[in-house]
């Protein structure tokens, strides 16, 4: 069982654009990325997402919900309406008490940190993620919403395998090693 950020990102490291909007990598359609998706969301037990991302979903409908009855948390300090049907928690937290909330729920299963980078820099700034599952587009928007905004320095990882795609695009799949800031991961405060 890990905890992943699986994510999409510029070739300068943005994940969405200023206004939030992925029109970039939208345009490429997931066609070619489809396979690769099903066999990493099949080993997934657990969400943790941010209210832009889930802001995102609920913009476009009842059907880009596809997570069905995933356990998912929603970490927000805004009231957010939740999906009909899906096993959502909707609200502000500690990382540390989600992460053990969604590591129980997805039992042998992985825990998958969807988009939002601040919330996956959470999770990292407090030693609580294990993977990156980084996909770069070749395409460069200049400025948007980073990747992975840490705040407890430099992180090494260790590259554990790379996937090319006919459009260009990449994944990178990284291990996260653990950094001095790891020790006070119970320390982290509400999101």
């Amino acid at each position: 069982m890990s905890t992943q950020y699986y994510v999409a990102s510029t070739a300068d490291g943005f994940i969405a654009d200023e206004d939030d909007r992925i029109d970039w990598l939208l345009r490429l359609g997931f066609e070619e990325f489809q396979a690769h998706y099903d066999a990493f969301i099949a080993e997934v037990g657990a969400i943790v997402m941010g209210s832009r991302t889930y802001g995102f979903l609920l913009g476009e409908g009842p059907s880009a919900w596809t997570y069905g009855d995933t356990p998912t948390w929603v970490l927000t300090t805004r009231d957010l309406p939740a999906i009909e049907g899906a096993r959502i928690s909707i609200g502000a937290a500690d990382v540390t008490m989600v992460h053990a909330a969604a590591t129980a729920a997805a039992g042998d299963k992985n825990v998958w940190v969807v988009g939002g980078g601040d919330v996956a820099a959470q999770f990292a700034d407090a030693g609580l993620l294990d993977e990156v599952h980084l996909t770069i587009v070749p395409v460069f928007l200049g400025r948007g919403r980073r990747l992975l905004p840490i705040t407890t320095g430099a992180r090494d990882v260790t590259l554990d395998r790379t996937t090319s795609f006919p459009s260009g695009a990449i994944e990178l799949r990284y291990a996260l090693q653990a950094s001095q800031g790891d020790e006070h991961a119970n320390e982290s405060g509400p999101v």
